[in-house]
């Protein structure tokens, strides 16, 4: 993912709790914020120490940005979104990963159908 694309400062992520709106299931949470003036979405990755060690958590975040690529050509422009990771990916495989990736975002409404 083009840096362009993500979200990496601590007041980004707060804006986007603040003010963006959570949409969830078993094993991921979405915010997001929509923001009339970004050309692009922009992701921001979320994954808490009670999941494991570093090697852990950084597999849970490259699993989540794949996914995310590649449903980006799907995704609404003008968003900020952040995803949080929930206890049950550590056991989840990329496939099931990205089934409840596109899953929480339908729900979100944010997914176009193709």
């Amino acid at each position: 993912m083009k840096k362009a694309y993500r979200i990496k400062r601590n007041h980004e992520f707060s804006r986007v709790f603040e003010k963006g709106t959570s949409y969830a299931n078993r094993q991921l949470v979405v915010y997001v914020l929509h923001k009339e003036d970004q050309p692009h979405f922009r992701v921001g990755l979320t994954v808490s120490k009670k999941m494991g060690n570093a090697v852990t958590r950084n597999r849970i975040k490259r699993l989540l940005r794949e996914a995310v690529r590649e449903i980006a050509d799907r995704l609404e422009g003008e968003r900020d979104y952040i995803i949080i990771a929930r206890r049950p990916v550590v056991t989840m495989s990329y496939e099931e990963i990205k089934k409840s990736m596109r899953h929480v975002m339908g729900v979100a409404g944010v997914i176009q159908k193709h």
